[in-house]
């Protein structure tokens, strides 16, 4: 394959994903919101938390060195199957895993009330087979990743989610009794129907037109089985080697990227139903960061690193007037919608949880966590940005150091999770969530002006926003917030549309103000539209 194909293909691979992550997040914000009519909170908690941290620490300390490791391959037929041989060691290594993890959640971790939450043995053993059936899909997905079948993979995939979901509405619907055992089996049909999407795929790709076109390294089925190589060792040891040193590296990954749900599960700092609550508030706050910021993080990362170099010193370099300028209006574009949400989201999260969940989740900490997050979203916000430039910017030698703080902030984010929770609940996941983003942003300010400060440059400076938008802002606050506590808590459907009248005045004044006195920024939106969408 020519190297434009190659980097075509991943190009799309690469907007696949995202675009798969986001159907995702979708589909998995209106399933909550559906089985939230029907089942308890305690459920949803055991079932987003305890049982899916169960699911995915043992996929991820199965399968993550090894798809890694043989990912970073490729080469002959024999190589391959060399690497096939490699990748069928997951399932028996998921198994040992799975008897050691089950048993941890069976006799270590406190189990639910069964009168509340029924069936929960039963269905940590539905969630085991569940990953166990995922990991015998593992070299069937390392062979498409590596050969880039883009369209199956994303068809596959989201047939089986939806699949999943439709299972869990029906089963929801006509035994709510079921209790745990409904989103054991949904587990369960999930990774079942990509298991059998696989193998039925590749028995019709095997020696095909498509697959010859492609160069693909095997023909029949039986070569997708472990076996011999012939005059070979059965593992390629250097990959084996690889995968043992990303191994070793896994452990401390899955530790920084759940620690919420491992503080929650193996601490008890909040019960079932608390801990439900947090999930679907964080779900239903990020997904505002994975719509909206991430796609600018990703666009501008490309931007800031093609036209900058980072070995070379800044005033060799050609662009740099370019990269602040550009930096300076992203810092102030992200700032003005992080704001927007931070203000509407404080008064409003009481009437998005009453259309999400109903009196389940406003009734108890849903809507003070959800204001909490609001203001998340502004420093997740910067943070992207920031952070963005700095990786775009940093030297190699930079970025090996910054991982070693990163790995404090990590480490000092988890300790601090367990302390502010004990004081404040849920509330305190999310502001040691405040606490660690805003140390990165400033982590990335002060290089950010230390990159600039050999230069005429400030862009900073984005920082600095109109005060008529800011004066708008406080207004619309005080009045959505007053609204909110006359007409929304405590009263009828009429009042609700009077506070969402109420809202969509204060917004509509606030989005005019940036359209007259930010007109700078206007246009830089209208300038960069098309690089954006394109890149």
């Amino acid at each position: 394959m020519a190297s434009e194909d190659v980097l075509r293909s991943a190009s799309a691979l690469a907007s696949y994903n995202v675009l798969l992550q986001g159907l995702f997040r979708v589909l998995t914000f209106f399933l909550n919101a559906f089985t939230l009519r029907f089942v308890s909170k305690d459920l949803i908690g055991v079932v987003n938390v305890r049982l899916m941290l169960l699911y995915t620490t043992l996929v991820f300390l199965s399968r993550e060195a090894f798809r890694r490791a043989c990912l970073s391959a490729g080469g002959t037929e024999q190589v391959w199957r060399q690497n096939i041989n490699l990748l069928w060691l997951t399932f028996p290594l998921g198994c040992a895993w799975g008897l050691v993890l089950v048993w941890v959640w069976v006799s270590v971790l406190t189990s639910p009330d069964p009168h509340v939450v029924p069936g929960y043995l039963p269905a940590v053993g539905l969630f085991c087979w569940a990953a166990l059936q995922e990991l015998l899909a593992e070299p069937f997905w390392v062979l498409a990743h590596a050969h880039l079948l883009i369209q199956f993979k994303v068809v596959a995939e989201s047939l089986a989610m939806v699949a999943k979901c439709l299972v869990t509405m029906v089963l929801v619907i006509s035994f709510p009794e079921f209790g745990l055992y409904i989103f054991g089996i949904a587990q369960c049909v999930y990774s079942g129907f990509l298991l059998l999407a696989y193998i039925f795929y590749f028995l019709w790709f095997l020696g095909s037109e498509e697959a010859e076109k492609k160069s693909f390294p095997l023909q029949t089925l039986s070569e997708l089985l472990p076996g011999r190589v012939h005059g070979k060792p059965m593992i390629y040891w250097k990959q084996a080697k690889l995968t043992w040193s990303f191994f070793k590296q896994s452990f401390l990954k899955q530790i920084l990227t759940e620690g919420e749900r491992y503080v929650m599960t193996f601490l008890n700092v909040l019960n079932f139903a608390d801990q439900g609550v947090y999930d679907i508030v964080n779900n239903l706050g990020s997904m505002v960061a994975r719509f909206l910021f991430h796609p600018i993080e990703e666009s501008f990362y490309v931007f800031f690193a093609k036209i900058l170099n980072r070995e070379q010193d800044i005033r060799k370099q050609k662009h740099v007037a370019l990269a602040a300028e550009v930096l300076k209006y992203l810092l102030k574009l992200v700032l003005v919608i992080g704001l927007i949400i931070t203000v509407f989201g404080y008064s409003f999260s009481h009437l998005a949880l009453h259309i999400y969940g109903g009196e389940s989740l406003t009734t108890g900490t849903g809507p003070s966590l959800l204001r909490c997050y609001s203001g998340y979203v502004l420093l997740l916000a910067v943070n992207g940005v920031t952070e963005c430039f700095t990786f775009a910017a940093m030297s190699k030698e930079e970025v090996d150091q910054y991982n070693f703080v990163m790995l404090g902030l990590s480490a000092s984010f988890l300790l601090l999770s367990y302390w502010l929770t004990g004081l404040f609940g849920g509330i305190g996941f999310i502001l040691a969530n405040c606490c660690n983003m805003a140390l990165r942003i400033l982590h990335s300010l002060i290089y950010i002006r230390r990159y600039f400060l050999p230069t005429d440059h400030f862009p900073l400076e984005g920082f600095r926003l109109h005060p008529a938008f800011l004066i708008s802002l406080v207004i619309s606050s005080a009045l959505t917030v007053l609204s909110e506590r006359t007409f929304c808590c405590d009263g009828g459907w009429q009042l609700r549309l009077v506070h969402a009248g109420v809202g969509g005045i204060c917004f509509l004044a606030v989005v005019a103000t940036v359209f007259t006195k930010e007109t700078q920024l206007v246009a830089f939106i209208k300038l960069n539209l098309y690089y954006v969408t394109t890149t």
